[in-house]
């Protein structure tokens, strides 16, 4: 797969099936990006369950954290990885360990973070991949969400966005309701 360029329905359809998120750098830092992200995605129905092992039996946003991978009792569609781009692929590798007892189906690496070799590896044992990408910045801008906040998505549209349960600055992707 081409990871320069991924289609909408590429994402959306991850972001629509994923329901459980493990967060490997979950920050209980409130300015750090790790801490919002998690917080949005909590907001739009996910579960995250932050990974940190520095932090491992404290709390981020009412969610234990754990120190590894391996501690989590499953399932876990997709590992969200806040680290730098050398240390995803030990993470990579850890996920693919555990992919059939997580039932683990994505790997996703945030803004910054981009590892050929590990996407390679991840492919081969049957995961989708997506780098070098944020899933609130991806939902924001798939749900018209982010049009809200004066940024210019590059999509001119009349089609009324989907809201959520929670008013009118709450937009949802379709399966996401």
């Amino acid at each position: 797969m081409n990871h320069d360029r991924y289609s909408e329905q590429y994402i959306v359809s991850i972001l629509e099936a994923v329901r459980t998120i493990a967060m490997v750098g979950a920050s209980a830092v409130t300015n750090r990006p790790s801490y919002f992200v998690m917080k949005y995605l909590l907001g739009k129905g996910y579960d995250v369950i932050p990974v940190n092992p520095t932090l491992a039996g404290k709390e981020i946003l009412g969610k234990t954290v754990y120190a590894a991978l391996a501690d989590l009792a499953g399932p876990v569609d997709m590992i969200d990885i806040f680290r730098n781009s050398a240390a995803a692929l030990e993470v990579v590798r850890e996920s693919i360990r555990l992919k059939d007892t997580l039932h683990i189906k994505v790997i996703w690496m945030q803004l910054g973070v981009r590892n050929d070799e590990a996407a390679a590896e991840a492919e081969a044992a049957g995961l989708q991949v997506v780098m070098n990408r944020c899933p609130k910045i991806e939902y924001g801008r798939l749900s018209g969400e982010i049009g809200w906040a004066g940024v210019n998505a590059g999509t001119i549209s009349s089609k009324r966005p989907l809201l959520g349960s929670r008013g009118l600055q709450n937009h949802v992707i379709a399966g996401k309701r």
